[in-house]
């Protein structure tokens, strides 16, 4: 790869914010499951049978309060991001899956619902995944380009990615620059994702503050635009609706937009847009 590429308007970090939509998608016994979702702020992981009543109230409060501070948030800046959604998760809230429709942001797919995927035979997985396209096309009115797995993944997703007609995928994290999968019969633009800028990180370790999230941001920011001077990186930035939505958090995100849209050579753009420039510049292999 040459050093002479430069992402568009001449910047040399892309900035990629991931807003994950999941709240109305996860697991619960009202939708048959088993046992509710284990991942809950309090880190109590319930075994069921009965629901967590109180874990799915902190989920509503992302798609009702979250989601809209968060694009209020991005959209005062003129910025776009990337809505990884769980297709479920859109249909549930059609005020949110609107509003999404008549943006400017992509909404990619976070599977049909936010569940695991990694034991599903392989005509269940694509079900899954076609299914996921046509939900949020019938939510927001444009089938999704991108695609984000629950962690895990199968040895045949990507494949099935690429045959339902995905144009990148984001479930790697080996990088700081998009890469061509060759692996199997056509290749696949991977746009890796991160976990250590994720906000995830602050419901895992209740002592990870907001204000150490936003510290981590900013050095991740400034050590990769010093990189950038002379070859070009991409910065992943993950948010939850209903982690990042929280007031105190979601001044700390404000706080790292701000900052970051004022450094020279940040470019700010979907996923999409990232994988387009990116394809136009370096070609799919063969």
């Amino acid at each position: 790869m040459s050093t002479e590429f430069r992402w568009p308007g001449g910047a040399g970090l892309a900035l990629s914010v991931v807003l994950n939509i999941e709240e109305g998608a996860e697991a619960k016994p009202a939708d048959g499951d088993s046992r509710p979702d284990p991942v809950d702020e309090l880190g109590i992981a319930l075994r069921g049978p009965g629901p967590n009543l109180p874990n799915e109230s902190n989920y509503q409060y992302g798609v009702r309060a979250g989601a809209p501070r968060l694009l209020d948030i991005i959209d005062g800046y003129g910025a776009a991001c990337t809505v990884a959604a769980a297709a479920l998760a859109l249909e549930r809230e059609p005020q949110l899956a609107e509003r999404l429709g008549q943006s400017h942001h992509e909404v990619c797919a976070h599977g049909f619902r936010w569940s695991f995927q990694h034991r599903m035979a392989e005509d269940e997985e694509r079900e899954f995944i076609r299914n996921a396209a046509d939900s949020i096309e019938a939510s927001v009115g444009r089938r999704p380009q991108g695609w984000l797995s629950r962690y895990l993944f199968t040895e045949n997703t990507r494949r099935l990615l690429s045959e339902e007609g995905y144009g990148y995928h984001m479930d790697d994290f080996s990088g700081d620059l998009p890469w061509w999968d060759v692996a199997g019969s056509k290749p696949m633009l991977v746009l890796p994702y991160a976990l250590d800028t994720n906000d995830m990180k602050m419901w895992n370790a209740p002592s990870y503050t907001a204000r150490a999230w936003l510290d981590y941001l900013n050095d991740s920011l400034d050590r990769l635009l010093k990189e950038a001077r002379t070859a070009p990186r991409m910065m992943s930035v993950g948010i939850h609706a209903r982690i990042a939505g929280r007031p105190g958090r979601a001044a700390a995100f404000d706080s790292f937009l701000a900052r970051a849209l004022t450094r020279p050579g940040v470019w700010i753009a979907t996923r999409w847009q990232i994988a387009e420039a990116w394809r136009a510049a370096h070609p799919a292999p063969g």
